[in-house]
């Protein structure tokens, strides 16, 4: 692919047709089918047609989604998706959200706007003083928290080190004594971090208590639901994020359980004047929404740029809108539980497989299988059985380490994964696990 890529920048231009017949030729051996329904290995879901189409409007328009003022139809819907996301996801009316590329940076948007508010407690305010000689800032996680979290908080200048992590579960839920012990053992500016979806377990904290903890010592409580925080549309699944309103940010994908295409993240903040000073920005060569002498109807508009980590951006609100317009609040819990219910077989009818180790069994769509060996090395022989149904090009399926050990993990989101998809991913695996038993 690099050689068939790999030219010189171009003297002439050439037929916009031959551009695209030719990238499509020289790109294909490396496009991954992760947009179909028999990719699961990391929680990727697929656009539906609504939403998709929805994004190459997006492009047409090319509309700059930072102010009302670059683009007032992408504002208004922007507005209008977000009130729609908080009521779908059961979250407090008045909080503030954002569109932001991913839950990656939804998490950088959230815990900017924690560290304002738990800093100005202090007497401190971060976006005049900066961070240096400022109270230090505690995090603490059950020690199973999402990547992310640990580069949002070195992004945020806090580092690394600011990551403490509690006593947790098997499956990777935050231990309450343990957290109430943390709390209580110094008097610190903290952030306590919730998950709504373990990456490898999809295990959920305990919101409520864990949230009446934090406050009862004044920390703030962010809420990681990349794919967890959607169970809310579902009434089977509901009960799973009890209390989790009682947060003060919560984080998700939509790409991930929407099925809306890449670029799509959001952050909700229950505190907007703090999400407000974290990000907001002025320039004297802008139109501001809030300017003096806009007129009414402007002055009442929304600038997205105030609470985005971002100036130029697309308007990525627009293909969520018309996700959202396409599946209803049914569709979207049809969507959850068809995938949880596939999930569960998927991983149950491989863990029975000879020489399979069922680890976790999903909750909802995550669930962990591991492949044994006569010499023991079994983390070895789970490599090997998830490669070779990886060649095989049936399925897809990726490796994590869990307590310790390697194991096949299996994410179920995508709105077009049917009963014949599982069908054909079991049989790849047991191909490769007969496969590898007759190894010499």
């Amino acid at each position: 692919m690099r050689e068939a890529l790999a030219r010189r920048p171009p003297e002439e231009g050439s037929d916009d047709a031959q551009v695209i017949d030719e990238l499509v030729r020289d790109s294909q051996a490396g496009v991954l089918a992760s947009a179909g329904g028999r990719f699961f290995g990391w929680v990727i879901g697929g656009g539906i047609p609504a939403a998709l189409a929805a994004d190459w409007l997006t492009s047409t328009w090319d509309q700059n989604a930072a102010l009302y003022a670059c683009g007032p139809a992408v504002a208004i819907i922007e507005e209008i998706t977000g009130d729609w996301l908080k009521q779908l996801l059961r979250l407090p009316p008045e909080a503030s959200f954002a569109f932001t590329t991913g839950a990656q940076q939804a998490h950088v948007t959230a815990l900017a706007a924690a560290r304002t508010k738990i800093l100005a407690g202090r007497g401190w305010n971060v976006e005049r003083q900066g961070l240096m000689g400022a109270p230090a800032v505690r995090v603490l996680t059950s020690g199973h928290h999402h990547a992310s979290i640990e580069r949002a908080v070195r992004l945020l200048g806090l580092g690394t080190d600011c990551l403490h992590a509690t006593e947790a579960d098997e499956c990777g839920r935050l231990d309450l004594v343990s957290l109430q012990r943390h709390l209580a053992e110094q008097d610190t500016p903290t952030i306590v971090c919730l998950q709504a979806g373990e990456i490898n377990t999809g295990a959920f904290d305990s919101f409520t208590e864990a949230c009446r903890l934090a406050h009862d010592h004044g920390a703030w409580v962010h809420v990681d639901g990349a794919f967890g925080l959607w169970a809310g549309v579902s009434e089977r699944y509901r009960h799973l994020l009890a209390g989790v309103e009682h947060a003060d940010s919560w984080t998700t994908d939509g790409h991930k359980w929407l099925n809306v295409p890449f670029d799509s993240g959001f952050a909700f903040v229950r505190h907007p004047d703090a999400h407000r000073t974290a990000m907001c920005t002025r320039a004297s060569y802008l139109i501001h929404a809030d300017d003096a002498g806009n007129g009414a109807a402007t002055r009442s508009a929304r600038d997205q740029i105030d609470w985005n980590p971002e100036w130029s951006r697309r308007a990525r609100a627009v293909p969520v809108y018309a996700a959202i317009r396409a599946l209803g609040r049914h569709g979207i819990a049809e969507v959850v539980e068809r995938c949880s219910d596939r999930a569960y077989r998927l991983a149950t009818r491989i863990g029975a497989l000879e020489g399979a180790e069922p680890l976790v069994t999903p909750q909802i769509n995550q669930g962990l299988v591991r492949f044994l060996a006569a010499d023991g090395n079994h983390d070895a022989r789970t490599e090997q059985v998830i490669e070779h149904v990886q060649q095989s090009g049936e399925a897809w399926f990726g490796a994590t380490t869990w307590n310790g050990m390697r194991a096949m993990r299996i994410s179920v989101v995508n709105w077009q994964t049917d009963d014949k998809d599982i069908d054909r991913a079991i049989t790849a695996v047991r191909k490769a696990v007969d496969a590898q038993a007759h190894r010499p």
